[in-house]
């Protein structure tokens, strides 16, 4: 009780911040938005990626070599930026020191990437990929929700998917032992199921790196029935 009061007292303050000009978190412009429009211009040029993965590939080729032989089970695959200077320093900011400021300039980036705009215009839903409660707990909130609140709050459905359990940390393992791991980590909420049958949903994360758990969450669903799958990331990995 006394932690919710406490948080209420402080959200008008930082709301208020967030709406203070300050140094651009890269350049350290002042006065600036969070990311300048000079460094986006700089770190956020697009790139030809895989319609599949979001891998970089080279022009004109639209698949890559591992998804032809394996077709992931996401439809198509948008990533904003890679994972690399200033993006990947932001996005752990954002999710393990407590900087929920980071939402909308992330959402703002993604909006502003080709052929995102349109995907959006296209989706019935935008689900963000759901944290384990444990991990709601630890962070306090979930960042592809905050960052798909900010994108599109008319389409964001934060209940259309559960994440039944936590899975051990990820980082060094192949895409197979990722698969593992999220084997049933995902489920469709059951009254959410008849409104997804025949839908295009966006699924929305911060970070893909072998596109292990956007595929447990699209075979979740897939299995409902829902009818196209669109992968979104702010930074895709550049290798697997």
């Amino acid at each position: 009780m006394l932690f919710r009061r406490l948080s209420g007292l402080l959200r008008p303050i930082t709301q208020l911040a967030q709406r203070v000009p300050s140094q651009c978190a890269v350049c350290h412009a002042w006065p600036a938005q969070r990311v300048c429009n000079a460094c986006v211009a700089r770190f956020a040029q697009p790139s030809h990626r895989c319609t599949r993965c979001a891998l970089v590939v080279p022009g004109g080729v639209p698949i890559c070599g591992a998804c032809l032989k394996e077709p992931p089970a996401i439809d198509t695959c948008l990533a904003a930026v890679p994972y690399a200077y200033p993006w990947a320093q932001a996005i752990k900011a954002f999710k393990f020191h407590n900087d929920p400021g980071w939402a909308k300039p992330l959402a703002t980036l993604l909006r502003s990437t080709p052929w995102i705009e349109p995907a959006l215009e296209a989706a019935d839903w935008v689900i963000p990929i759901p944290l384990s409660d444990h991990r709601l707990k630890e962070r306090g909130f979930n960042q592809a929700a905050l960052i798909a609140q900010k994108l599109t709050p008319t389409k964001t459905n934060t209940q259309a998917m559960l994440r039944l359990h936590d899975t051990p940390a990820q980082s060094g393992l192949t895409r197979a032992q990722r698969l593992r791991n999220l084997r049933n980590a995902f489920m469709v909420e059951p009254r959410c199921a008849a409104a997804l049958q025949g839908r295009h949903v966006i699924l929305l994360d911060d970070v893909m790196t072998t596109g292990a758990t956007l595929d447990a969450a699209a075979s979740a669903l897939r299995a409902c029935g829902v009818a196209h799958i669109t992968g979104v990331v702010v930074a895709r990995t550049e290798r697997e």
